[in-house]
């Protein structure tokens, strides 16, 4: 159980990697521009949050609660999404860069990646199930036993994806992303 409960707070420009954050539960915060890289965030909670211009690339997140949290502008590489807490769990992504970043068996089902990079990302056995990839940039991700039933990648780029080994039912794919689905046959597409 979470020793504080910290609600509507605005923190700018705070540098988390270098001073102690209060661990608790915060709801409806916005984080401006402050830097979590490296902080260990485990057992946190993040309700109705919003995260702009942060860094928060290598911190930890075992057992960390996000409901509904928007993240805009953040540098986010190498997180481990597979070790929050799952439930309730709800996040959406704008302009991010999430590199190497592991969803591994998260349930992202309808979540929202706008103009954002993923690049080394592992979705293996995530639930994207109608998830939107809104311009994203998936160059070495990962997708193995995904779902991926109504998700819209029709503006997304770089992305390999084998409809054998993933749910692919309803998905939307671009006539220019087809070369995507068709990676490990090796074909010369023109």
């Amino acid at each position: 159980m979470s020793l504080n409960f910290i609600e509507d707070q605005h923190f700018k420009r705070e540098d988390f990697s270098r001073k102690q954050f209060e661990k608790g539960d915060y709801e409806g915060c916005t984080f401006a521009h402050c830097n979590f890289s490296k902080a260990d965030l485990s057992g946190f909670k993040f309700i109705d949050c919003v995260f702009e211009g942060c860094d928060l690339s290598n911190g930890k997140l075992t057992k960390t609660g996000f409901q509904d949290v928007i993240f805009k502008g953040c540098k986010m590489l190498g997180l481990r999404f597979d070790t929050c807490d799952a439930f309730a769990f709800s996040v959406n992504f704008e302009n991010c860069l999430l590199d190497h970043t592991s969803f591994y068996k998260v349930k992202l089902s309808k979540t929202v990646f706008s103009n954002s990079r993923l690049r080394g990302v592992d979705f293996t056995e995530a639930d994207l199930s109608a998830v939107q990839f809104e311009n994203c940039d998936f160059h070495d991700a990962v997708f193995d036993q995904s779902i991926l039933e109504k998700t819209d990648f029709t503006t997304s780029y770089n992305f390999s994806i084998d409809p054998e080994k993933n749910r692919v039912k309803g998905a939307k794919f671009s006539l220019s992303g087809i070369p995507g689905l068709l990676d490990k046959y090796s074909l010369k597409i023109e």
